[in-house]
This record gives structure tokens, C-alpha cells and sequence, in this order.
């Protein structure tokens, strides 16, 4: 696969089945070089044995959620001004209808039970902020007061000053009349041209921010977690509200004692939600631990062992079918759909591969899930209530597949300790020897998976033997691994991917153990440069929006306030004893310093120090700064940013380590 070639990357949200198991619909999203975005339609698959099509013909239609009834689809489409907007579509097709106009458009979305209403969150700037005043421009606005512990979020920016309200909007039929924008006319009020349903009614209001939505068995309420921004100690405990549609108030279903990242209601009204416990302090997430539970008169109640079952993956989501619930398990690269029951049984129904997103029919007889495989980037899969039954009505991956793609080998290596190391290795055809690359993930707690990923690829392709691990930090591995890092970052991780990369070079002798080269991102970026500090073998570096010096870390990253003091600790010489940072000057290796103007996560200045201390030293370096990107630049950035990365990518290993 070529850098330009990532158009062939088709992704698959999040599924919706209508409730009689006949249709399922979903997002299809690429990026797309030419109009420099991420384009996406919505697509309609008949479960039985039916292909898929396209349902709407918008440029980024993503988010589907089949009405009650299974007549109609409400999903997001970004405006005029590309912000996310309610719309609805009927399930047979039909031109859609916009049903908001957030300022800053509409961020989680739920029917109600009835089918009449739909509830969404939506960010609101403060008066005069974010084009709320034209002619106001950002550096007009006036200053911004902080008094607590956080100010920003990545890939948001500012937060104090545009907190997530929650509103309810009546729908519409999909066949009604249009809306038409009004004509100007003397005296009308500001903001007459609406063309939008009605206005929608605003339930919360305040500093606070909601965070996701979901209704309540009888519709009576919105179920919904809150944001305060903390004055004095950040703590990730949140609770669970219940907001009254009537607009009568909201009322405390569960305070805050877990930190909650999913919230779903069962078909009898019972509350189960996705959630980890951050301990006494609030702020205990190395690892967290993240379990189903259910909300019971005498308090939530524990389904699944967070110290086996690994829930807490990246959009990780619950689905109630029948009295049981579908959820996604972590574990060694791949991402298994569990069938948990309310005893805390839980049955793998589906493996070998990365669900991404489920589904469920209103009889639990049919489940859809969204998933990543080695061949493709995404695909929907249909299965039987029991799993045993599996079809793929989807072939996207096909075009990945034509750019010429290669599947790599599993292996485990036992470490230095004995401990085994998993992972696994990329090679280009032919009888080598080939130069190597050691990849190293971000997280830490997150994990290298299974699904067909374009870092490896385009480097393959180039003709470079890659080689990636789950050292211990990683998630997938159970609870002990991931913590097994805690406050001794750069040590047993170290040895992880060191032991990893010499074993990989001992089983396969087209591997070049002459030539090696490393590279990685956040994470990845901060052991990156651990590790050229520490181990001089290897020609050349990239440090990717790397987490390089705890002691800034801590006043400019959106997470500064509790990341390093969790995985590094709060003692001056213990951070220091963990900080690349600090070793800078034992660095040898030619690196290529790489970040994103806006990453909020590893702020800038954490490269900019960097660089500029292995200039000052004499140390061969180099840094490359994208405009207008976040930490997700490798994910979700400019298409051609991605590629322009790419090509810098190659550039440098071609210049220290040719094929």
C-alpha cells in the first residue's frame, strides 16, 4: 500500500437493525485526497441475504439510529458550515430533513421509546464567542477567566466557555412539507431565518457539561453523565443524572463514585452502564478496569471482572438484547463480542477479529456488528443470536486488497524475565535481508490489534520488515500487565520491546539485524526516545507527539492535571528518573521530531524542547510541525496531511536506513 493509496481505507461505524431484524443500516466513511476530508455515506443492508446500498448520497453522513417503529433514520450531516446536525431520512430513502441548528453542532443523539421526540447534546458558546456575534473574530473575543484545574480538551479546544447542554426536538414526517427560509422583512427579530422543524427545547442549562443520552424505559427522562470542571483537584468519577423531559428538573440516579463511559437501558427499564473505579483519589486510571454493571436499589452491582474481561476499548458501547447485554472484550490484539447475563455469565460469541460496533433486533434473535478484520479496515457482520450463524454481506476491504497488502505473522517471544511477549511481524515478499522498523504504540494502555493497519502497510510496501508488540503497559493482557508500569515507566516496557525486537530478528533470517530503525507516537514517542537514549543500535528515530518531559506535561496537556502524576508519580526525582527528557543529552541516534500545532494531548511544546535541546548538542535532528492538526492526526487528520506524513516518513528512513 502506497501513502496515497489510504483512500482504499473504507471504515464501518456503529450499526442500527431496525426491530424486526430486516434491515440493518450503517455509516461507510474514506478519506478522500482530491476534496481533502473525510466523505461518508449512510448504507442500507436487507439481512436477508440482501447487498448493500447506499441510502443517502450526503459527503459525511455518519451515526444512524433506526425510529422505534423502524420507518425512519436520524443520523448527522454536517451543515453549511461543517458543523454535525440532526437530520432524519426514511428507512426506504427519501430527501432528509435537518432538525437542528446547533451552533456548534450536535454531538450524542437518542429516540425516544415512543418514537416522537429524539434528545441530543450540543455545545453552546458563550455570547460573543465562536461566531456567535458576527464580525466578532477569535481574536477579538475578550479574555478568558480560568480558576480550575482544566481549561481545554483535545481535538476541542477551549471548554469552560461552551459546556454540552441537553435539548429534546419533536420529529417529523419524513414526507412532510419542506422548510423554507423566510424572506427578509422590516422588523423581524434576529435570527427569523430558520430552517429547521422548530426550535429545539433546551432541559439543562449551567456551566456543567452533559455527556451522552439515552432514555429511560417509560421516555419520562434523559439519562445523562455530567462534566464539572474541577477548582482545585481534577477526579474522574462522574454521576449519572436523570433530566426530566418536561423540563421539571433532573434528579441523581447514581453519584459519583465510578467513572462512567456508557450508559444503556434494558427493554424492562433496568440501567446497566460501562464504568471503572478511579479509587479514593479519583483519579486511579492506569489500567482502569472497566466492567459492566447494573443499577440496583441497593447500589450498581458488578457483572464482568475487570481484571480478566477488558471492556474499556475506545467506543466501547453496551447493547441490551433480551435480558442480556452485548459488549466488547479486549484481549491480545483482537476485540470479542461477549454476551454477558445479568448472573455475570459471560459467552464469546464472535473472535479471530476487532468488533467495533453491535446491534441487536427487538427479539435478540439477529445481532449486527461493525468489525475490523486483517483484509479490511471495516466490514458488517451478521450473526445469530447464539453466533454460531455468520455472514459478511459487505466486501470493502476489496480495495485495500487490490493496493497489495500483506498479513502479518503472530508471534510470542519470552523476555529477559521469562515473561512472554505477543505480538507480531510484517515482511515484504521476497528472500530479503530486510531493513527493520520497531513500531511502539501509544496508550500506554492501549494496544497493536489485528485489523488491517496502513503504519504497517505503506511501510512493508516500501520494503521495510516491521516489527510491533503489546509490551507490558499494553491493554489486552488483563489488569496486572497494565499496571505492571505504574510509576516505573521505561523499565520493564524497555525490556518488552527490546527482547520482542531481538526475537523477531532471531526467528526470521530475512530480517537485517544490521539495520534497524524505531519510531513511535504518544506513547510510543515518549519510549521512542527512552529507549535512543538508553540503546544506541539503531540507525535512526522518528518521535511522534511524544509525552517527552512529565514536568511541563503537567500545566500544558488537557490530561497534565492527573496522566503524569498516575504513571509517573509526583516526586521530583522519581519523574525525573522517568523523563526522556532528561537523558536528551545521551541521545546519539538522528531523529525526526514530528507533532501537530494544535495537540492538546502532548502539547507542542513538548517537541519544540526536544528538537532544540538534540540541536543544541549536535545530535542530527529534524522536526516537522503539521498546521491545524490535533494528537489524531494519524487517525482522523487532513487526508493529505496523512499522506504528507507518510512521505516524510519514507523520506527519512530512505535517507538513514535505504532498502
Amino acid at each position: 500500500m502506497r501513502p496515497e493509496q489510504i483512500e482504499a481505507l473504507t471504515t464501518i461505524g456503529r450499526p442500527s437493525v431496525t426491530p424486526d431484524g430486516s434491515v440493518a443500516i450503517f455509516a461507510a466513511t474514506r478519506p478522500d485526497l482530491g476534496a481533502d476530508r473525510y466523505v461518508g455515506q449512510l448504507w442500507r443492508v436487507d439481512l436477508d441475504r440482501g447487498a448493500p446500498r447506499r441510502l443517502t448520497r450526503g459527503t459525511s453522513d455518519t451515526a444512524p439510529r433506526v425510529s422505534p417503529d423502524g420507518g425512519t433514520v436520524a443520523f448527522l450531516r454536517a451543515d453549511e458550515n461543517g458543523k454535525p446536525q440532526l437530520h432524519l431520512v426514511a428507512l426506504t430513502g427519501s430527501e432528509p430533513i435537518q432538525m437542528t441548528d446547533a451552533p456548534l453542532g450536535v454531538g450524542s443523539f437518542a429516540w425516544s421509546p415512543a418514537g416522537t421526540s429524539l434528545a441530543f447534546t450540543a455545545r453552546i458558546p458563550e455570547a460573543g464567542r465562536y461566531g456567535s456575534v458576527p464580525g466578532i473574530s477569535a481574536e477579538a473575543e475578550p479574555p478568558r477567566r480560568i480558576t480550575g484545574v482544566r481549561w481545554h480538551a483535545n481535538g476541542i479546544g477551549y471548554i469552560g466557555d461552551r459546556p454540552a447542554q441537553v435539548f429534546v426536538v419533536d420529529t417529523v414526517e419524513t414526507d412532510s412539507e419542506p422548510f423554507y427560509a423566510p424572506a427578509p422583512a422590516p422588523g423581524a427579530p434576529d435570527g427569523a431565518r430558520r430552517i429547521v422543524p422548530a426550535a429545539a427545547r433546551q432541559l439543562t442549562d449551567g456551566a456543567r457539561s452533559y455527556d451522552g443520552v439515552v432514555f429511560s424505559a417509560n421516555g419520562a427522562e434523559v439519562l445523562t453523565t455530567t462534566d464539572d470542571i474541577e477548582v482545585d483537584a481534577r477526579d474522574l468519577r462522574t454521576p449519572l443524572i436523570a433530566v426530566a423531559v418536561d423540563g421539571s428538573g433532573e434528579r441523581e440516579l447514581l453519584p459519583a463514585q465510578l467513572s462512567i463511559s456508557d450508559v444503556a437501558v434494558g427493554p424492562d427499564g433496568v440501567v446497566a452502564i460501562l464504568a471503572s473505579d478511579p479509587g479514593p483519589t479519583g483519579v486511579d486510571f492506569v489500567a482502569p478496569g472497566v466492567a459492566l454493571w447494573l443499577l440496583e436499589p441497593s447500589g450498581p452491582r458488578r457483572l464482568t471482572d475487570p481484571e480478566t474481561i477488558d471492556l474499556g476499548e475506545v467506543g466501547s458501547h453496551i447493547t441490551p438484547i433480551g435480558d442480556d447485554f452485548l459488549v466488547q472484550n479486549r484481549t491480545r490484539g483482537e476485540l470479542h463480542l461477549l454476551r454477558v447475563d445479568r448472573s455475570g455469565g459471560a459467552t464469546r460469541l464472535r473472535g479471530g477479529l476487532e468488533v467495533t460496533g453491535h446491534a441487536a433486533d427487538a427479539a435478540g434473535e439477529r445481532i449486527v456488528c461493525s468489525v475490523a478484520t486483517a483484509r479490511s479496515a471495516g466490514e458488517i457482520l451478521v450473526l445469530s443470536a447464539d453466533g454460531a450463524e455468520a455472514r459478511m454481506p459487505t466486501a470493502f476491504g476489496d480495495a485495500a486488497a487490490s493496493t497489495g497488502i500483506v498479513l502479518p505473522r503472530e508471534i510470542e517471544i519470552p523476555g529477559r524475565d521469562g515473561y512472554p511477549v505477543h505480538g507480531w511481524v510484517a515482511t515484504p515478499t521476497g528472500d530479503g535481508p530486510f531493513p527493520v522498523l520497531l513500531q511502539i504504540h501509544g496508550g500506554p494502555y492501549a494496544s497493536y490489534g489485528v485489523h488491517l493497519f496502513e503504519e504497517t502497510q505503506v511501510l512493508v510496501d516500501a520494503g521495510y520488515a516491521v516489527v510491533y508488540c503489546n509490551p507490558r503497559g499494553s491493554a489486552g493482557y488483563g489488569r496486572a500487565h497494565g499496571r505492571s508500569i505504574r510509576q516505573a515507566m521505561g523499565t520493564l516496557d524497555l525490556a518488552d520491546v527490546l527482547d520482542f525486537l531481538d526475537g523477531a530478528l532471531a526467528s526470521d533470517g530475512r530480517l537485517d539485524a544490521a539495520r534497524v530503525g524505531i519510531m513511535g507516537g504518544s506513547y510510543g514517542g515518549y519510549l521512542t526516545a527512552w529507549t535512543i537514549a538508553h540503546e544506541h543500535r539503531f540507525a535512526a528515530a522518528i518521535v511522534e507527539r511524544g509525552f517527552l518531559d512529565p514536568a511541563s506535561f503537567r500545566g500544558t496537556s488537557d490530561i497534565g492535571s492527573f496522566f503524569g502524576d498516575e504513571y509517573v508519580g509526583t516526586d521530583p526525582a522519581a519523574m525525573i528518573a522517568q523523563s526522556p527528557f532528561a537523558v536528551v543529552d545521551r541521545v546519539r541516534t538522528p531523529t525526526l521530531v514530528m507533532h501537530s500545532e494544535l495537540d492538546f494531548r502532548c502539547p507542542l511544546e513538548q517537541a519544540t524542547r526536544y528538537y532544540t535541546a538534540l540541536k543544541r548538542q549536535g545530535t542530527d535532528a529534524e522536526m516537522l510541525i503539521f498546521p491545524g492538526e490535533d494528537h489524531e492526526l494519524t487517525r482522523s487528520g487532513r487526508p493529505r496531511h496523512r499522506v504528507e506524513r507518510f512521505e516524510a516518513i519514507l523520506d527519512w528512513w530512505g535517507r538513514f536506513l535505504p532498502v
